[in-house]
């Protein structure tokens, strides 16, 4: 057998199927042609380019991709992968091992996901005998409401919807008004407050469900991503302390593929002591009229169905509408 061959047990007995390990960086043209086929399917609205892949892998935390990933091939093209990984939350003290699918659209409900599924059950599994059972372990995985066959089939093998998020947007006639409160004042950012918006915002999604301390590798991913663009952002100062962001994007990648002009009004976050003052609703109408001032006709974000800051609440009212619905699924190890 091939070294790079990875044998399956019970697989779709689809011609010429085979599964294989990570073949390294010449890969990466492959993932994207699944990932860009499964976004149109699946409705996403936020694309993701090649350049965005390699920067993600060049930062990986807690995963090798040359034990950690599976690929279907059919006659030697690529149609499927999977890799998996594990981190730590703090809120609530859970361990998570986590896999995904990404899968062309053609070859859906053809008998790939499940063998794909449990080897990356059986890996993380392997890697949870590693660690020390000091907290609760859950297999992790995710999806949506249009992957109506692919959720059955979870549910099948035991997972549970955990979580619920929307993806939300709302088009930009009409802007409501909002100011901030005395004392606090939006300022531009300069690079020298990278650090300290992206620490901030950090500290005030601490109290979310699911929150995972980042890694500097985290950081410096973020700032050759091509969602890094402080020059768009909205932040809110309590003299020189920052105390609520909205770290806004333009996908460019997206709005040019699918001729859109779509802004994200994204990473929204207040600190604690500073909530229920309208401060994030300022800045998200800023937000607004800075997108529109750029060309663009929308905006959207992602949010936390069961977020305890009441950001849902906020968003509905500030006319955000929700698009698509978005499950987050666990399985007790």
């Amino acid at each position: 057998m091939n070294t790079k061959e990875i044998k399956i047990d019970h697989a779709s007995k689809i011609e010429n199927l085979r599964f294989r390990k990570f073949a390294g960086d010449s890969d990466f043209p492959e993932m994207w042609k699944i990932i860009s086929a499964a976004a149109i399917m699946d409705k996403e609205e936020d694309t993701t380019s090649l350049e965005d892949i390699k920067n993600h892998y060049a930062h990986l935390n807690n995963s090798d991709p040359e034990q950690d990933m599976v690929f279907a091939e059919v006659n030697g093209k690529a149609v499927a992968y999977s890799r998996v990984e594990w981190y730590q939350e703090e809120n609530p003290n859970h361990r998570i091992y986590q896999h995904f699918l990404n899968i062309d659209p053609e070859w859906r409900s053809k008998g790939i996901e499940e063998p794909i599924t449990l080897w990356c059950e059986n890996r993380l599994k392997t890697i949870a005998e590693t660690h020390p059972q000091d907290s609760q372990r859950f297999l992790q995985t995710f999806s949506n409401e249009i992957k109506t066959e692919y959720n059955q089939l979870l549910e099948a093998m035991g997972y549970e919807a955990a979580r619920y998020g929307f993806s939300m947007k709302r088009s930009l006639e009409d802007i409501p008004t909002a100011e901030l409160p005395e004392g606090i004042e939006a300022k531009p950012v300069q690079e020298a407050d990278w650090r300290n918006v992206w620490d901030a915002a950090n500290e005030a999604f601490r109290d979310h469900w699911g929150f995972v301390e980042p890694t500097e590798k985290d950081y410096q991913a973020y700032l050759g991503s091509k969602y890094f663009q402080p020059d768009l952002w909205q932040v809110a100062w309590d003299g020189d302390r920052v105390v609520a962001s909205v770290m806004n994007y333009i996908n460019h990648d997206h709005n040019q593929a699918f001729d859109q002009k779509v802004g994200w009004t994204e990473n929204i976050s207040t600190l604690k002591d500073y909530r229920r003052r309208g401060i994030a609703r300022a800045l998200i109408v800023r937000s607004m009229h800075m997108h529109k001032t750029l060309g663009m006709t929308e905006v959207a974000l992602g949010v936390d169905t069961n977020n305890p800051t009441g950001a849902l609440r906020l968003y509905k009212s500030l006319g955000y509408q929700t698009t698509l619905t978005l499950i987050t699924y666990r399985k007790p190890i």
